[in-house]
């Protein structure tokens, strides 16, 4: 049994926002291997105070009251909330990177973004380059799922209208209410015909590493490059500050049947 604490900006079902963090949570609460402790915000998808507001309604919603949710910062470098304080307070305060077994983030581009229209900027660990310096830096055991490996699955309506079939699920009721209008979002914005489940795939690579081929990435970081978002590989051994674990799906077809059978784990009895 691992216990998680799962960090997200979570937007499930709100217009224009993306669904890929209450996603993930599905599929941690449908792991039975995974322990979920609590859930903290932050900023990114939308405001901090939309994102704490929303979470909480989400874990009503999916019938996990006993998830406590709790506010991180709401701007850079705004080290001091209540979800540090819970970091720190399960982690054994002060001694985070040391007492952590492993990190897995969802974030970073090793190369451009592009897609049908544009490229796409990196919105997650530019929101924060310091705090994402330190974490990447800090020594510890941390697996990134970069933007650009998150690429290699696309999840379209066809495969959700014939996946998620059985409509006497509460979970499928509910991806199906609330995530429809993210596919509309990605065609008009990008020219996708569907959307990539960004957080969710650092979800099952932290329950099912098999999933998954793990390159070991030396990393020439900078703050600079990552208020974009940019991950530099270091060019030979004396320039490198960070060594990574850089996850890649193995399979796309056998990730895809992990994903939808372990949502098909949550029970929830009153969505309609």
């Amino acid at each position: 049994m691992r216990k998680i604490i799962h960090d997200c900006d979570c937007t499930f079902g709100i217009n224009g926002c993306d669904v890929d963090d209450g996603l993930a949570l599905l599929y941690l609460l449908g792991d039975p291997e995974a322990e979920v402790l609590g859930v903290t915000t932050t900023y990114g998808n939308n405001t901090l105070e939309k994102v704490y507001e929303n979470t909480k309604k989400f874990v009503k919603k999916i019938g996990h009251d006993e998830l406590r949710v709790y506010k991180g910062g709401a701007t850079p470098g705004e080290t001091e909330s209540e979800a540090a304080h819970y970091l720190a307070e399960m982690a054994e305060k002060y001694e985070f990177f040391h007492q952590v077994k492993s990190i897995v983030l969802m974030g970073g581009t090793t190369e451009p973004l592009i897609f049908a229209k544009r490229e796409m900027d990196e919105l997650n660990f530019s929101c924060d380059p310091l705090a994402t310096y330190a974490t990447l830096t800090s020594g510890t055991d941390v697996a990134v799922i970069t933007g650009n490996n998150c690429l290699k699955v696309l999840f379209t309506r066809e495969e959700y209208e014939r996946e998620l079939s059985d409509l006497s699920k509460g979970v499928v009721r509910l991806i199906k209410n609330e995530t429809d209008y993210w596919f509309d979002n990605n065609w008009d914005e990008y020219g996708i015909p569907g959307y990539y489940n960004w957080d969710a795939i650092a979800a099952a690579y932290m329950m099912h590493p098999e999933l998954f081929e793990t390159q070991i990435v030396d990393m020439q970081l900078s703050t600079e490059k990552l208020t974009k978002g940019r991950m530099i590989l270091a060019e030979d051994e004396a320039k490198k500050n960070c060594t990574l674990k850089i996850p890649v799906i193995r399979d796309a077809d056998e990730f895809r049947r992990n994903l939808y059978d372990t949502w098909m784990n949550v029970k929830i009895e009153t969505v309609k």
